[in-house]
């Protein structure tokens, strides 16, 4: 993360034993995979990080009401293991990482 970067952790940070296995994109509007804008989740032991690199995205917490966070790059945000979620937003490049 950048030091002008906010990183977004309302569910935890990365816990300190994973290490990164995979990194997806860098996508924006057009080229993002349709499944990442309905709602999926990650698997038992496979957390992410959403890097927001330009512009503007919805990220929706599926489990809790009022669960949206609307974030501005550069930013980013941990995503833990098997919470429902998914993204919103037609003007942005992002990537992510997959740790386990």
């Amino acid at each position: 993360m950048s030091d002008a970067g906010t990183r977004h952790a309302p569910r935890g940070n990365l816990p300190a034993q994973v290490a990164a296995y995979r990194t997806i994109g860098s996508f924006d509007a057009a080229t993002l995979p349709p499944g990442l804008r309905r709602t999926h989740d990650l698997k038992e032991g496979t957390w992410g990080l959403v890097q927001l690199h330009e512009g503007r995205l919805g990220f929706v917490w599926e489990d809790a009401p009022g669960g949206r966070l609307d974030i501005g790059a550069p930013a980013e945000i941990v995503v833990p293991p098997q919470v429902p979620h998914h993204v919103e937003g037609d003007a942005f490049r992002l990537a992510i990482t997959f740790y386990r």
